[in-house]
């Protein structure tokens, strides 16, 4: 993949395997805390395991709850690295059903469980979002409120004084100096937009 994609949303995936029952289930996260959050919202403690990896940029964590070393947690990892994939959290959920695996065979299940479930679950970009800071006059605020939504903007807080409107914004990195050129013609040179 030539860009960073993450989840549009929950997706979830069962498999049995040797009658033992797994259960994928994987979200977006976008830091630590909501990956955290997630593990602990959809753990089953009626389940023989709850197995969890996340990946946020260089940060990541993996745990296998029990089972043997390197034969969960990781696998559920390289399925997140493998299907290219960042800001994610997946939780793969295994019921016992009374014939052991193997180191092997709970890598290839837990691992496998979570690479199809991501293969599966609808993605979206991931857009590098930048702040900044436009200055402009009262009059020309309402054109640059109505404006704001073709170059991907989101106004976060807006402050006046007696010289005119600071709007604090948050857009997408490649857009700012295509809403710096169009603030600056916009305003005829007397308004002016500020990376933050």
């Amino acid at each position: 993949m030539s860009e960073a994609c993450t989840l549009r949303g929950e997706a979830s995936l069962q498999l049995d395997v040797r009658k033992s029952r797994f259960l994928a289930r994987a979200v977006p996260a976008d830091t630590p805390e909501a990956a955290a959050a997630f593990v602990a919202r959809v753990g089953d403690a009626a389940a023989t395991h709850n197995c969890w990896a996340w990946r946020i940029g260089a940060s990541y964590r993996f745990s296998d709850d029990g089972e043997p070393g390197g034969s969960a947690g990781k696998p559920i990892l390289m399925a997140i690295d493998g299907q290219s994939v960042d800001r994610v959290a997946v939780v793969v959920t295994r019921w016992y059903g009374g014939i052991k695996l193997g180191v092997g065979g709970l890598a290839r299940a837990y691992g496998g469980c979570a690479a199809e479930c991501l293969r599966r679950a609808e993605r979206e970009p991931i857009v590098d979002l930048r702040r900044a800071r436009i200055r402009c006059d009262y009059a020309t605020l309402p054109v640059l409120h109505a404006r704001l939504r073709e170059f991907g903007a989101a106004k976060r807080a807006e402050r006046a004084d007696a010289d005119g409107i600071e709007l604090d914004i948050e857009l997408p990195a490649e857009r700012v100096d295509a809403l710096a050129a169009y603030v600056r013609d916009l305003t005829r040179g007397r308004g002016a937009l500020e990376r933050a």
